[in-house]
């Protein structure tokens, strides 16, 4: 009988999601990875995550500069997205998008972020947090210059965050720009667009160990400078 299949059917579709519920909590890798001590870490936070992050390309782990940046709103609501980090020195690490977009207003607002760098093939993260500044005009143009001219003409197209009524709207704006800058050998920096610098007072590196008491280890900014602390897991 139809419903007799149906209700089958929807036997079998709950039976198959309790299985995949039923998996979830013993899903579990084990980390083996090296001690981190606080002997082995760089002089700076700044040395210590160029390291890792040199390892991770050596490793060829996916896109090792991609890091999680948390915002909030002037609500305390939080959100998250992930971001490629383009700059890496002592005063902090840079991204780059449009200020009009969400995660721009966030920081208009509270001028403080988090980023964290995900290798899960190595057992790793490190977490950067900190108040936020504007990177200047002269560095952004510097970065704008090292950009393909397809995605310099898609940060001038896209009205980033803004909800579009289609697909089509997005390439009609694009189809638009590129009439705009055709012929143009050198597209200019959008005023709408830039980079943000997270300026940390806390590096936290994250090394997976076994039985979950990972190592962890922090540069924690104080008025002397820097001091290093190990938090339990």
């Amino acid at each position: 009988m139809p419903e007799l299949d149906k209700m089958e059917e929807g036997v079998g579709e709950v039976a198959e999601a309790s299985e995949v519920t039923v998996r979830l909590p013993g899903m579990r890798v084990a980390y083996n990875g090296e001690a981190l001590e606080e002997s082995g870490l760089a002089a700076t936070w700044a040395e210590q995550l160029q390291l890792w992050l040199d390892e991770a390309i050596s490793a060829d782990v996916p896109e090792p500069n991609a890091m999680v940046l948390a915002t909030a709103d002037a609500e305390g609501r939080p959100s998250s997205r992930s971001v490629l980090c383009k700059g890496l020195d002592e005063r902090g690490v840079v991204f780059y998008t449009n200020y009009t977009s969400a995660k721009s207003h966030d920081l208009t607002v509270t001028r403080y972020a988090s980023v964290t760098f995900p290798w899960y093939p190595l057992h790793r993260q490190v977490n950067v947090r900190g108040d936020v500044e504007k990177v200047g005009l002269a560095e952004t143009a510097e970065y704008w210059a090292s950009r393909p001219r397809g995605s310099q003409l898609g940060a001038w197209a896209s009205p980033q965050s803004r909800a579009v009524a289609s697909r089509r709207d997005l390439d009609t704006a694009l189809n638009a720009i590129e009439r705009r800058f055709e012929g143009v050998s050198e597209i200019p920096v959008p005023p709408h667009w830039g980079g943000w610098r997270i300026r940390p007072d806390v590096v936290e590196f994250w090394q997976g160990r076994q039985d979950r008491l990972h190592d962890r280890l922090r540069y924690v900014r104080n008025e002397d400078g820097w001091r290093i602390e190990r938090v339990a897991p």
